[in-house]
Order: C-alpha cells, then sequence, then structure tokens
C-alpha cells in the first residue's frame, strides 16, 4: 500500500488532499501517535518557540520541554530506520538565567535521535540591538535515527560558488565540477514583511520558513518520491517545498486559517510545476523534431 494511503487510513478524512499532499486540521502530537510505526523517512518542521507569538499557548519552560520531548519521540517512532530529522529552533528567555538562550541547549538530553550535525541559518535582517549585538541566526538541527545509514545526497545541494572550478592536480580537477559541499553556515534571506522590503513569498503567518532554507534539508535527506512531513505546518513553507521538489508531504496544524494558506500555496506551486512540465515538454519536442530532420 502506498505511504500516504497507509497515513489516510490510520488518520480518516484529511483537511486537504491531492495525490501528493495530506493536510490534517488538529493536534500534531495527538495524530501521530494513530501512525503506525516506521513510516517516514523526513520530517522537516520548526515548532512554536515559547516566545508569546499568537498561534501558541504560553507554557513554563518546563512544561515546554516536556511537550517537546513527547511530540519527538512520537517523530522518532514513526520514523523509517533510515530517517532523518530535521529541526528548526530560535531562542527563548530564562529569567535570571539568560536573556535568549538558544532552545537547542536545553533539549539534548530529550531527543532520541542521533545528532548528525548543528547548522546555523545565518540571515540579513532582523532585530537591532543596543545594548546586545543584533541578532542574526537560528540553529536548524540536523538528526537521523541510525547514524550508520542515513540519506543524504551532496551532489543535489552542492555550492556551486566555488573560488578556482578549474585548478587540476595531476591533470584532474580538484573540485567536483557540480560545487562544493557547503558549509554548517547557511546563508538565506529570511521572510520580511514591510511596505517596502516584503518578501515575495510573504503571508500573514508571523513565522514563516523561507522556501530556498527547507528546500536544502529536503534535497539533502530525501529521494525524489519520498514522503516529508511537517507537524507544525505554519503557512506551507515545508510543503510547498515538498512539491516543488518532487517529493510527496503530510503535514498538521491546530489553526485552520493557516491551512488554508498552505492550500493556496499548493495550488499556486502545482499551477508553476504544470507550466514548467508544459515547457519542458514543448522543448523536448522541439529537439526531436530537430534531431529527426
Amino acid at each position: 500500500m502506498e505511504l500516504l494511503t497507509k497515513i489516510q487510513a490510520s488518520l480518516g478524512t484529511p483537511y486537504y488532499q491531492d495525490s501528493d499532499v495530506l493536510l490534517y486540521c488538529g493536534d500534531s502530537l495527538e495524530l501521530m501517535k494513530d501512525i503506525n510505526d516506521e513510516l517516514l523517512p523526513l520530517t522537516v518542521t520548526s515548532p512554536p518557540y515559547n516566545i508569546g507569538k499568537e498561534y501558541e499557548e504560553p507554557k513554563s519552560i518546563d512544561q515546554y520541554l516536556e511537550w517537546t520531548r513527547n511530540w519527538i519521540e512520537q517523530i522518532y517512532r514513526i520514523s523509517s530506520s533510515n530517517g532523518s530529522f530535521w529541526l528548526n529552533l530560535g531562542y527563548t528567555a530564562l529569567p535570571g538565567k539568560a536573556k535568549a538562550i538558544p532552545l537547542p541547549y536545553l533539549i539534548w538530553d530529550r531527543v532520541p535521535f542521533f545528532l548528525i550535525q548543528e547548522v546555523i541559518w545565518n540571515y540579513g535582517a532582523g532585530v537591532a540591538g543596543k545594548k546586545f549585538f543584533s541578532p542574526r541566526n537560528e540553529k536548524f538541527l540536523w538528526y537521523v535515527k541510525d547514524s550508520a545509514d542515513y540519506t543524504f545526497n551532496l551532489d543535489d545541494i552542492r555550492d556551486p560558488n566555488v573560488k578556482y572550478p578549474n585548478q587540476r592536480k595531476n591533470g584532474k580537477l580538484r573540485c567536483n565540477p557540480l560545487g562544493k559541499n557547503p558549509t554548517d553556515v547557511w546563508q538565506i534571506a529570511k521572510v520580511t514583511s514591510g511596505k517596502n522590503r516584503s518578501s515575495s513569498e510573504r503571508t500573514i503567518h508571523p513565522a514563516q520558513f523561507p522556501i530556498d532554507l527547507v528546500s536544502r534539508a529536503i534535497l539533502a535527506s530525501s529521494n525524489r518520491g519520498d514522503v516529508v512531513l511537517d507537524p507544525f505546518v505554519g503557512s506551507g513553507s515545508t510543503i510547498e517545498a515538498a512539491l516543488r521538489k518532487g517529493r510527496k508531504a503530510v503535514g498538521f496544524e491546530l489553526e485552520s486559517r493557516y491551512l488554508d494558506i498552505a492550500v493556496d500555496r499548493i495550488k499556486n506551486a502545482r499551477r508553476d510545476i504544470s507550466v514548467q512540465e508544459s515547457q519542458m515538454s514543448i522543448f523536448t519536442d522541439l529537439s526531436s523534431r530537430e534531431n529527426g530532420r
């Protein structure tokens, strides 16, 4: 049975579906409890940071960390044996201890996955500090279920910006023609708002993932046709990126108004993909005719 069909059989009627997407409106922790073990090859998500955004219910730090443990344990349970988990987290305040402590520092012993690497997401826009350095980064934690068996598609994410692309040693190129291995610092623009600087992909969601950011994680840790899970869909960036990169997607979100945004983005992505496929078909036909002359 196809994976999306299995998931739908476990969870029932979705809020939205098409041939490659299932979206459910509800509590992700409860929804995941109904999914069978070891199904999903990749999860990419950014949960609430417990900093008082409109979509989250404030918790004490102990409550938040216990909640984090609980839903991550469900991700671990439903991940395939060679599955990966990419987790984006920011900062929170600890009264009397820290103005802004990175949340990854507080969850290291609550995650059953094996941590491969911490990736720093460096962005250009943000808060300007007067008594502290202006913050310009968040963490992306790359976990796997099996440290010896996981997907890593280096060629799909190589950085073509090579200083000496034609340098040779003993007649052989020293650099891969596709580019170099990206570093663990990713310089990717934030989704900004504002009258004069709003990003083209901006929605009304107050904490939106950039497509370029999540696309790199998806390309690195999954293969075409794989199913990508986002248990905190928000505006749907992970879902859209998965579709544009030839993957399928499952998402959970408490707020139906955000799911409606995600559905619009899915439909727009579908139109773009259809246009691209039509253009490719035209070029392929023209090339075939020319070669047949």
